[in-house]
This record gives structure tokens, sequence and C-alpha cells, in this order.
């Protein structure tokens, strides 16, 4: 199964038959929407890859210990949509479940936690978690552009 922007993706999703994969949904899996996709279709590969590398030089400048990366990757919705509870005890969700972003995963040293980092063209979620996905933290969580 070929993808929009050709990395494959759909052949490392273990949930690829209720996507529909990404050409067949033309870039709207699960019924949502790839930040890769959207991109590609209305700017090109080259608008995709820019972006890709801006998300990174702003992750990279945003001064928090530890925090330096090098790729995205894109990653399900489902598998990063995690809940956070605000000070006033309400747990939400800042993602959709449903749609492709570009993210990492970044372990902090000397620690059982790890920097969990989404964004697509709109915005940044940057969060600290145990094992899992236990126990996160927002870190920050900011408009882009």
């Amino acid at each position: 199964m070929s993808s929009i922007c050709k990395m494959d993706c759909c052949h490392q999703c273990d949930r690829q038959k209720d996507c529909g994969g990404c050409t067949k949904t033309d870039g709207h899996p699960f019924g949502g929407r790839c930040v890769a996709a959207e991109c590609i279709k209305q700017e090109g590969i080259e608008a995709f890859f820019r972006l890709k590398d801006s998300l990174i030089a702003e992750i990279n400048s945003l001064g928090i210990p530890y925090l330096q990366v090098n790729d995205l990757e894109l990653l399900n919705g489902f598998f990063v949509n995690l809940e956070y509870t605000l000070p006033n005890g309400q747990l939400v969700k800042f993602l959709k479940d449903n749609n492709v972003y570009l993210g990492n995963q970044i372990e902090i040293p000397k620690s059982d936690r790890c920097y969990g980092l989404v964004a697509d063209e709109q915005y940044l979620l940057v969060c600290e978690y145990g094992c899992e996905g236990a126990d996160p933290e927002i870190v920050l969580y900011k408009k882009i552009g």
C-alpha cells in the first residue's frame, strides 16, 4: 500500500484495516487528517520537509533540558493523544485520535521519564511522561506561527 508522503507508514501501522490507507482515503486516515498528506497535497513534498525542519528547529530552540530532536516521525493520534489532569482536576486531551501528527519521544537521561513531542502546522505540544505514557504532564502547548 503506498502513501502520499512515500514514508511507508501504512506498512508500519497495525491498524491499517481500520484506516483504509493513505492513498485510498486521499490522506484522511481513520476519517481524520494527516499533516504530511495535507501539506504535500497543498504545497508539495519540499514544503513538507521545510515544515519538519522548522518544527525541529523550534523544538531545539525551546531551551528545555535534554530536549534535542533530530527527526520527527508520523504518529497516529490514538497513540499519542494522552489525557492530562489540569490544576482544577479536569481531565483533557489536546489532540484528535483520528489525525496523524509529527512527533518523537526523547528519553530524559538518568530518569524513568520521557519527553513526548507532537506537532502539526498549527500547534506544538511537549509533554513528559512515565512508562507507556503514565502520569503525563504538559511541559509546553503553543500555537505555531
